[in-house]
């Protein structure tokens, strides 16, 4: 009997012992993790205190793409609006447009802290408006925070821009190493529901032609390169013809096409005394550098007309060997201008040939400018080049 209690009371004890350590590791295990929990809760609070997260970490925005192809209305029109020299003003009313166009300094980059804030707000009525837009750059869009590249690469990307860097897979194949950004080909398409509807039937050729350059020690303005011409002779050669009529049997032809730059040419000077339509009111700031644009628009034999910017006050068009030469005319109310002088834009109108059942190929490229008075009024409307 003494022997059995004995034994029950040691094995009582025991209990108690393992009870007490069960106690103890638990106790323990809430420490630790407290303590754990403490010091993570601080560091975290110090981390986010020095380096709070981006607002907009979690937004992802998705780019807005305008329909494409481009193409010609149901009734047989394609109009664009040239705006020069904006340096960030808004654009006028829209009229109808199916493509807006920016040939140059776009943003007065010695004045803007910020070129892609800038950017944003001047082009945000156009991005609101939700048409397709391009640009080709000025002299002075990088003098900002981006360089060309730079600024060409963050144009592409903002919404319903159809800009790109330098050209496309598409066209891209016959020469890799062009000098500048913003060398591009948009085509557009043949009305819905004609026979062309799925035939590039007109070409927007965009070039760039640069800023400043010196040139035997002397600065000059840039110039449209040797690389830029070769590529687009090679573009223009490769282009599909097709009929302008819908008999198989008559002869095919070229697209016309139209190109735009900032800077004008050397032999723009040669206009001061040929019959214009519009004012030449300001010298010619072009590049000492001839480099044989106009020979090779000739060449070429597509290109019809062509639209520069950069001389504020300039605002006419005249014929150098067949081809229209025009100006937008400065837009811009932060950029110079001519006291009395409206500022001013121009539209450019396509039209295609009516068939007996169909739209068929480009007729006519007509032109003319709109002011920025009460009236938007309109002036000096010609006819660029005609099928007939």
């Amino acid at each position: 009997m003494t022997s059995s209690s004995s034994s029950t009371s040691t094995n009582s004890s025991n209990d108690d012992v393992i009870i007490k350590w069960r106690h103890s590791i638990i106790y323990l295990s809430l420490i630790n993790s407290l303590i754990f929990l403490i010091h993570n809760t601080e560091i975290s609070h110090k981390l986010q205190l020095s380096t709070p997260p981006p607002p907009h970490d979690d937004v992802v925005h998705i780019k807005k793409s305008p329909l494409l192809p481009l193409r010609f209305r149901y009734d047989g029109t394609f109009k664009i609006l040239q705006v020069g020299d904006r340096k960030g003003d808004v654009a006028v009313a829209y009229f109808n447009l199916l493509l807006f166009l920016a040939t140059g300094d776009n943003i007065f980059g010695s004045s803007a802290a910020d070129a892609a804030e800038s950017l944003l707000k001047a082009f945000r009525p156009v991005i609101e408006s939700g048409i397709p837009w391009a640009v080709v750059l000025g002299n002075h869009d990088q003098e900002s925070s981006m360089d060309r590249q730079e600024l060409m690469s963050f144009i592409s990307t903002i919404d319903y821009s159809i800009s790109q860097i330098n050209p496309t897979a598409k066209d891209s194949s016959i020469i890799t190493n062009i000098d500048g950004f913003g060398n591009y080909n948009l085509r557009v398409y043949g009305a819905p529901g004609s026979h062309l509807a799925n035939i590039s039937i007109l070409n927007l050729y965009f070039l760039d032609s640069g800023d400043r350059e010196v040139v035997n020690g002397k600065r000059t303005y840039g110039w449209i390169k040797e690389s830029q011409l070769k590529w687009l002779h090679d573009v223009s050669e490769g282009q599909n013809t097709y009929s302008t009529c819908t008999k198989d049997s008559l002869p095919s032809t070229k697209p016309p096409a139209m190109a735009f730059f900032h800077i004008p040419i050397p032999e723009i000077w040669q206009l001061y005394n040929h019959k214009i339509i519009g004012q030449f009111q300001e010298a010619i700031a072009c590049s000492s550098v001839n480099s044989g644009v106009l020979q090779s628009f000739v060449s070429m034999g597509d290109v019809k007309a062509v639209f520069m910017g950069h001389d504020h006050k300039n605002d006419f068009c005249g014929n150098l060997n067949g081809i229209w030469f025009c100006y937008g005319g400065g837009f811009g109310y932060h950029a110079y201008g001519k006291t009395g002088w409206s500022r001013r834009a121009r539209v450019i109108s396509v039209n295609l040939q009516k068939g007996s059942n169909t739209w068929m190929g480009v007729e006519s490229i007509r032109t003319w400018k709109r002011l920025d008075d009460n009236w938007l009024s309109k002036i000096d409307e010609q006819l660029l080049w005609s099928l007939k």
